[in-house]
């Protein structure tokens, strides 16, 4: 873009800019989240391995953690 582009589209720069932090925001509130739901995952796996869960529970209980991995 060319000198005469960027002068035109100069007084839109704050909003590009809240645009971008909203967006560097939102990507690092849905790795974290990732992150989390990894972790409680990791987790219920070594109480079922530990023999502290049943089976059933632990389908139970990854069920739901996934079901918030999908929730948007």
């Amino acid at each position: 873009m060319g000198l005469l582009g960027e002068l035109a589209l100069l007084p839109l720069a704050p909003v590009r800019g809240v645009a971008w932090t909203i967006g560097q925001v939102t990507d690092t509130a849905i790795r974290e989240q990732a992150a989390l739901l990894g972790r409680r995952l990791a987790e219920l796996e070594k109480s079922l391995l530990a023999g502290e869960i049943s089976e059933a529970e632990f389908d139970e209980r990854e069920d739901d953690l996934l079901d918030e991995l999908e929730t948007p």
